[in-house]
């Protein structure tokens, strides 16, 4: 059923149901989620101290690695600082390693400029891509929960904006951005493109990407992707329509002519819900607030957080076909 499609009338429709094929490997790969050498792995171990510096300035004690290692494990168990930190120095304790263990103060500090690499790929495109994009808000305890916690004064929503882009194909998300509340989704797709270098098959967002600087980005940059939005409700054809008419155009026609639900089935706009499971993936498994205070270790967090769930997808993904 597409999306949003008779919303009203919706709960009379038995939802699908469906098999997973793929059961033993996704079960062993959920394990594998909770598994300490998972993360804290040889290669961890083998570039825990950081190089020597060969430019005026202090001397790192801990690698970006051992850095990136210790809130990789605060965001997999959802721990504050101290806590990640007495968790990895049990783990290296346990494996019998004479590490040093960075503290909060460090891993705060050094979280400020952490740059974070890509996850390897979960699976390589064999052509171009079906990218879908959407947003959601991510909650903070910033100066307005406190104010109203000491003072009891009004209470203010603190909430950042995080967008994301994710490969239909695989799931994988191929990027994402952190901004404030203020930024829209149609302002965020040119950073997202930048972040992507595999062609783009077809680009599918809902009516928040009817734009004209999202369709003016996407044909500067991937001419040939198909721009899959629905039009607003009260959009009008271009002055152009009759003689060379543009996709949204296309897209209007169809509707006018089959209805709504029709062009959903047939433009492949029913896989938008796709990016809607990376989300609800993220908020089930890394939570729904964020946990640092400052823009620099927010934006990091981020960054933590979508390698880690893109490494969690790696390890195991479920296929299933369906049955009702």
């Amino acid at each position: 059923m597409p999306f949003k499609a008779k919303a009203k009338s919706r709960h009379h429709i038995p939802r699908q149901k469906r098999r997973i094929t793929n059961w033993p490997e996704y079960d062993a790969s959920l394990k594998r989620r909770g598994d300490l050498l998972v993360w804290v792995s040889e290669d961890v171990i083998a570039g825990w101290k950081a190089q020597p510096r060969t430019t005026p300035g202090g001397q790192p004690v801990y690698s970006p690695l051992a850095i990136q290692t210790a809130l990789s494990l605060r965001a997999v168990f959802r721990m504050p600082l101290r806590q990640t930190e007495g968790l990895l120095g049990s783990i290296l304790s346990l494996l019998d390693l004479a590490l040093d263990v960075p503290d909060h103060t460090t891993l705060s500090r050094r979280g400020k400029s952490l740059k974070v690499p890509r996850a390897p790929r979960v699976s390589k495109s064999t052509g171009p891509i079906h990218l879908i994009v959407d947003s959601t808000g991510l909650k903070f305890h910033g100066p307005g929960e406190w104010t109203f916690e000491k003072h009891g004064t009004k209470r203010r929503k603190s909430w950042r904006a995080l967008h994301i882009a994710t490969n239909a194909e695989t799931g994988e998300i191929v990027a994402h951005l952190l901004t404030a509340k203020e930024v829209d989704d149609a302002m965020a797709v040119a950073p997202l493109l930048d972040q992507i270098d595999e062609p783009i098959a077809a680009f599918l967002g809902d009516g928040a990407y009817d734009r004209e600087s999202v369709t003016a980005t996407l044909a500067q940059r991937h001419p040939q992707a198909a721009i899959i939005v629905p039009p607003r409700k009260d959009a009008v054809l271009s002055e152009q329509a009759q003689t060379d008419p543009t996709q949204r155009d296309k897209h209007l026609l169809e509707i006018a002519k089959h209805g709504r639900s029709a062009w959903q089935k047939h433009s492949g706009y029913t896989i938008r819900s796709r990016v809607e499971n990376s989300i609800g993936r993220f908020k089930q498994v890394l939570g729904e607030a964020l946990r640092s205070q400052t823009d620099e270790n927010q934006v990091t967090e981020i960054d933590i957080a979508i390698h880690v769930l893109n490494r969690m997808l790696a390890l195991g993904r479920p296929h299933s076909v369906r049955t009702a």
